[in-house]
């Protein structure tokens, strides 16, 4: 499962969707549906967990927008390697760690993950050059 880049991504993008749900289930406790059925024309804010949560989607989004095209880079360019493997693994396992230490506030776990990410994210792209 998690002995290719490809599949990395795909466990990556359905961690991912799992944290979208966590965090529209907290919406749903918090807003109510009315409002999550409304065209939300008023700001409404989500707080503690839940609101950790919807900041956690937010930057999950972007480490995947960049996560995906370095993958796709290696794949187009048939550039695996036993590097980039490790890479994209520790990716996988920076987000996993990154997630809860967000939602549970845990903040220098959280910058660790994030940092280990982001370099792995790096590393992955500096492999595809």
């Amino acid at each position: 499962m998690f002995d290719n880049e490809l599949a990395i991504l795909g466990l990556y993008g359905l961690l991912v969707a799992l944290t979208i749900l966590l965090q529209a289930s907290g919406a749903f406790a918090q807003l109510g549906m009315g409002y999550l059925l409304s065209a939300r024309d008023e700001r409404r804010s989500l707080s503690g967990i839940t609101g950790r949560i919807e900041r956690a989607v937010n930057n999950s989004a972007i480490a995947m927008a960049l996560f995906a095209p370095a993958v796709l880079i290696l794949a187009a360019k048939d550039s695996f390697s036993a590097s980039s493997l490790q890479a994209a693994q520790l990716f996988l396992i920076a987000r996993l760690v990154y997630l809860p230490a967000y939602a549970f506030g845990i903040t220098g776990l959280r910058t660790l993950a994030w940092l280990a990410g982001f370099g792995a994210t790096v590393v992955l792209y500096l492999l595809g050059l």
